[in-house]
């Protein structure tokens, strides 16, 4: 039996998101291969893409895998975030490094050492570890511990500049002041871990992020980047600086370009809504408010978009309490 073949089906499954058919051929290869650390892992995975996460946890910690592998230790832990077992998932991230780092460690130099376990699952230990940082900086984050999660999205970032997520949970939810914010970027080891055109990259994004409340200028690309400024996120940047600048009328024009391009633009629909507010415009927020509470009932932004209108129109006032 050629198992690779179907653990290539297993992962096509995945990305074409028939995660049932995924499970189905998880769980056969899983036997077929007498259970091999492997298997048990995208079977976990499969496990947990279809909600099932305590079954996820149990194949991976009843088989000790996520005492032995990184990977595994992450997943379970993940496991039990979904299901919104923090101090569980903290745990298990808080456990004694998993032996079979330690082990390769040891032996790295040995060319008959053991070979890192998780490079044969696509994962380098460096994103891992970025990714276990960003999960318990959630779940500090979950339990209201600012300070530990402020320090565990940092390590995440260090640990994979390209970690957008850290980036974003520090920004978007002020956990930095701005000039440590400056600090964090310019600490960002991109010298160690992207190439130069992918140093200037990231650096322009993500200074890009930081300036929203700066006086609104021209955009500068550098020339290795041309292009970016039609990008829809660059564009909703420029437009922050207006609105916290109070050029309201500059920015609906900029967001109302991006929502022509992405109606449901999930970063720019805050200031394109305060903005509505800000220049009277009731009718356009009332037929914005009523498409996002029909596609998105469960989104928070939906229901500001229905409280900034009932606040409008002034008579509605404990219906805007109520929405917002």
């Amino acid at each position: 039996m050629n198992l690779e073949r179907l653990r290539k089906r297993v992962r096509q499954y995945i990305d074409q998101q028939q995660y049932q058919s995924a499970l189905f051929w998880a769980d056969k290869v899983a036997s077929l291969s007498h259970e091999e650390p492997q298997d048990i892992y995208w079977l976990a995975q499969c496990l947990y893409l279809t909600a099932q996460y305590h079954r996820a946890a149990h194949a991976l910690r009843s088989r000790k895998l996520d005492k032995l592998y990184e990977a595994c230790r992450y997943l379970a832990a993940r496991c039990h975030y979904a299901a919104k077992e923090h101090q569980q998932a903290l745990d298990i991230l808080d456990m004694e490094e998993p032996i079979n780092k330690r082990l390769f460690e040891k032996y790295l130099k040995d060319e008959s050492g053991l070979k890192d376990s998780t490079t044969d699952w696509e994962m380098s230990q460096s994103s891992i570890k970025s990714s276990i940082c960003l999960l318990r900086g959630k779940i500090y984050d979950a339990l209201d511990n600012r300070t530990l999660a402020t320090y565990s999205y940092k390590e995440a970032l260090k640990l994979d500049v390209y970690c957008f997520e850290a980036f974003d949970l520090l920004t978007s939810h002020h956990m930095l002041t701005a000039q440590e914010e400056k600090e964090l970027l310019e600490s960002l080891p991109l010298n160690r871990q992207c190439t130069e055109e992918e140093q200037e990259l990231l650096h322009f994004l993500f200074e890009n992020k930081l300036k929203k409340y700066n006086k609104p200028s021209e955009t500068l690309i550098p020339e290795s980047v041309d292009g970016l400024q039609e990008n829809l996120d660059v564009v909703v940047s420029l437009a922050e600086r207006h609105y916290y600048n109070c050029d309201f009328k500059m920015c609906y024009k900029l967001t109302s370009v991006v929502m022509e391009k992405d109606p449901f633009h999930a970063n720019c629909l805050p200031v394109h809504i305060g903005t509505l507010v800000e220049l009277n415009k009731a009718n356009e927020l009332f037929y914005l408010s009523h498409k996002l509470v029909d596609l998105y009932p469960n989104n928070p932004v939906s229901w500001f978009a229905v409280g900034c209108y009932y606040l409008m129109v002034g008579h509605k006032n404990e219906h805007a309490r109520r929405y917002l």
